[in-house]
């Protein structure tokens, strides 16, 4: 029995990188996943590792930022596990620029993605879990539910050429601190995790990868030589991995953190 078994959890950007580890993690400790990607495949690649290991998996694809995408996410949870226990806002990517060369779309396009689609996730689900602690309350029932929202050590003290995605991460913080006071009637944890430097397409040496958004093909990685300094001023030395940031948002599902909640952990190595 793991530890998550009976729960069904919600994961956004779990085609690839960081995401994909959380949905394969959260599945190993007994949950059923929503698995979502920008893209089918890779969507419908983790489904399919998460079932061939024994486990219960859906996908629902497409971008966050879409209209409904919040509602047919919440429903296909509920209409396949029969409920939300587990919310886990993790999709995103970079658009870099400095100020005067930011354009109004830039900023609107990691806002959304960063920001306005967990609050209409997270809005979509909040008559299901009132619905269900009214309901456990009523039977005299305690269950915990938890929402992990993504964050970045660049929305806590800012980086260079980031001004959109280093605000979209502040206010993640402000919108996890905001519903852990909210939500802790329905006995729902909200917690943030905020990255360091974790190996993922966002970390590779620059163009390597560029990623394609809604028929933008956006540039994204860093040079070579700046990650090299990076390193150095991380205390582990070295840049995570998805595995190793994918456990610190599933450790906190675990019924052992069910006391903590409106907290910011920040996975980065000793470097924050």
């Amino acid at each position: 029995m793991g530890k998550l078994e009976g729960k069904s959890a919600l994961v956004t950007g779990a085609g690839r990188g960081i995401g994909r580890a959380i949905a394969l993690k959260l599945a190993a400790e007994g949950a059923s996943v929503v698995v979502n990607d920008l893209d089918d495949k890779p969507a419908l690649e983790v489904a399919e590792a998460i079932e061939a290991a024994g486990g219960r998996a859906v996908t629902v694809p497409g971008s966050v930022t879409a209209a409904g995408f919040a509602d047919r996410f919440v429903g296909a949870a509920v209409t396949s596990f029969g409920g939300v226990d587990i919310i886990v806002n993790n999709a995103g990517y970079t658009w870099d620029s400095v100020i005067q060369k930011m354009t109004d779309e830039q900023w609107g396009a990691i806002l959304g993605v960063h920001l306005k689609a967990p609050f209409d996730i997270l809005r979509a689900a909040q008559p299901v879990l009132s619905a269900a602690a009214k309901r456990e309350a009523a039977q005299g029932e305690v269950v915990h539910r938890k929402v992990v929202n993504i964050s970045s050590v660049a929305g806590l003290r800012g980086n260079a050429g980031q001004a959109n995605y280093s605000a979209a991460k502040a206010g993640i913080v402000g919108l996890t601190k905001t519903l852990a006071k909210e939500w802790g009637r329905y006995r729902v944890n909200v917690n943030c995790v905020a990255f360091g430097f974790v190996e993922t397409r966002l970390l590779a040496p620059a163009g390597s990868a560029p990623i394609e958004v809604d028929g933008r093909e956006i540039t994204v990685g860093v040079q070579p030589a700046a990650l090299a300094a990076l390193e150095r001023i991380i205390p582990l030395g070295r840049a995570g991995t998805p595995e190793e940031a994918a456990g610190s948002v599933v450790m906190l599902t675990y019924p052992e953190a069910d006391y903590v909640s409106g907290q910011v952990l920040v996975a980065g190595g000793g470097f924050e």
